[in-house]
C-alpha cells in the first residue's frame, strides 16, 4: 500500500511542478510580443523563455524515467491504470514538451524574421499569443486532473469544460491566422508578407499541439470510467 501511495504522489507531484514551469514558459509569450512591438528587452524575454523549455526537458525526462523504470512492484496494484497506459503516456508526455519547445521556436524565428511591429498582421499575432498563453493555464489544470485521475484508483476526475475551453480557443487561433495572413497580402505596403504568414503557423501550430493533447487524454480516459471527457477525440 505504501508503494501504491508514493508512486502516485510522485508522478503528480513531478507533473505539477513540469505543467508550472511549461506554463511559465508560454505566459511569457505575449510579454514576447508585447517587448518586440515596443522595442524593450525583447532578447532578455526570449533568454527566460529558452531557460524555462531547458529546465522543463530534464523534467520530462525524470517524469519518463519515473514511470519506465518502476515495475509492477513500484508501481502497485491500485495503479493499473498507470500499467495499462503506460506507453500511451510516454507518448503523452512527449508531446507535452513539444508545446514549450513550440514557444521557444517562435520567439527564435520571430528574431530571426523581424517582421514590422506596426503593420496591421502584427496585431492579430499578437491576439494569438494571449490565445494561447490561456490555454496552456487550462491546459495545466486540466492535465493536473488527468494525472491525479490515472495515478489514484479512486479518484473521479470530469474534464469536459477544459477541453472544450482549449479547442475553442483553438478555433479562435484558426481565424486570427487567417487574418493575419489575408491581412499581410492584401497589404501593398507590406514587402515581405510571408513573414507574417510563417510567424501565424507558428503560433497556430502551438494552439493545435495543445488541442491534440485533448485528444490524447480523450482516447485514454475512454478506456477509464473514473476519467470523464465527454466526448470522442476531435474531428471524429
Amino acid at each position: 500500500m505504501t508503494n501504491d501511495v508514493s508512486f502516485g504522489e510522485r508522478l503528480e507531484s513531478r507533473t505539477v511542478t513540469y505543467l508550472a514551469r511549461l506554463n511559465d514558459c508560454v505566459a511569457l509569450l505575449p510579454e514576447l510580443l508585447a517587448r518586440y512591438e515596443s522595442g524593450g528587452d525583447f532578447e532578455g524575454v526570449l533568454a527566460e523563455i529558452e531557460s524555462l523549455e531547458s529546465e522543463g526537458d530534464e523534467l520530462v525526462r525524470e517524469i519518463t524515467a519515473l514511470i519506465t523504470d518502476a515495475g509492477a512492484d513500484d508501481i502497485g496494484l491500485l495503479n493499473t491504470r498507470i500499467n495499462f497506459n503506460e506507453s500511451a503516456l510516454l507518448d503523452f508526455y512527449g508531446d507535452l514538451d513539444v508545446v514549450a519547445n513550440h514557444t521557444e521556436r517562435i520567439g527564435q524565428e520571430l528574431a530571426m524574421m523581424r517582421p514590422d511591429p506596426d503593420a496591421k498582421p502584427f496585431e492579430s499575432l499578437r491576439e494569438m499569443g494571449e490565445q494561447v498563453a490561456a490555454m496552456t493555464e487550462t491546459l495545466e489544470d486540466v492535465v493536473v486532473r488527468f494525472v491525479r485521475g490515472l495515478s489514484r484508483a479512486d479518484a473521479r476526475e470530469t474534464l469536459t469544460e477544459g477541453i472544450e475551453s482549449i479547442r475553442a480557443a483553438e478555433s479562435r487561433c484558426d481565424v486570427l491566422r487567417n487574418e493575419a495572413i489575408s491581412t499581410a497580402f492584401a497589404d501593398e505596403t507590406i514587402t515581405n508578407p510571408l513573414v507574417y504568414r510563417e510567424v501565424a503557423i507558428l503560433l497556430d501550430e502551438l494552439a493545435n499541439a495543445m488541442e491534440d493533447l485533448t485528444d490524447a487524454m480523450v482516447i485514454i480516459a475512454s478506456k477509464e470510467p473514473g476519467i470523464v471527457t465527454g466526448d470522442a477525440p476531435n474531428g471524429e
